[in-house]
């Protein structure tokens, strides 16, 4: 049976290979944009965030659950404001490459090390503070995930309301 390290290693393996993927659709959607669509939303969905709000988002999960509670960093974050962030194709993707680099990092600190910050987390979740490594590591990769599918139906409502003016 493999020791902890032997498994912590593998688990890093496996995470890189399913973040890089979910960091490569996030890529491909953006392929798909362009400055104003990057903006878009669709006025008849009520509540609907643009692309670049959400790999804003996405860059402020990742920097406050890995910088601040794993790694402790001090990353200022404005929650409210990630939703409301507007920028360029090519701001997006230098979120993107920031969250590539960042996230293997943030994953195998909280292996190893654990958390470095309990009070640093600016979460909506009353569990934050209790949260181990592992837990850390899995929800950064649910917010992922969940988030990059929401882009991407963004992406899909905005290029089907291109006929209809999304703004």
């Amino acid at each position: 049976m493999p020791g902890a390290s032997e498994r912590d290693a593998a688990l890093e393996a496996a995470y890189a290979v399913v973040a890089g993927e979910t960091f490569d659709t996030i890529a491909a959607v953006l392929d798909r944009c362009d400055d104003r669509t990057v903006n878009a939303v669709v006025a008849e969905v009520p509540g609907m965030n643009s692309v670049f709000a959400l790999v804003t988002h996405l860059d402020g999960v990742i920097a406050d659950w890995g910088g601040n509670l794993v790694a402790g960093e001090k990353i200022p974050r404005d929650r409210a404001g990630e939703f409301a962030a507007t920028g360029t194709v090519v701001q997006a993707r230098v979120l993107v490459d920031r969250m590539r680099e960042r996230l293997p990092r943030y994953v195998h600190r909280a292996l190893a090390d654990g958390i470095a910050d309990r009070s640093a987390i600016g979460s909506t979740r009353a569990d934050a503070a209790a949260a181990t490594g592992e837990f850390v590591i899995l929800h950064l990769l649910r917010e992922l995930t969940q988030h990059t599918g929401h882009l991407q139906i963004c992406a899909d409502l905005v290029a089907g309301g291109e006929a209809a003016g999304a703004r």
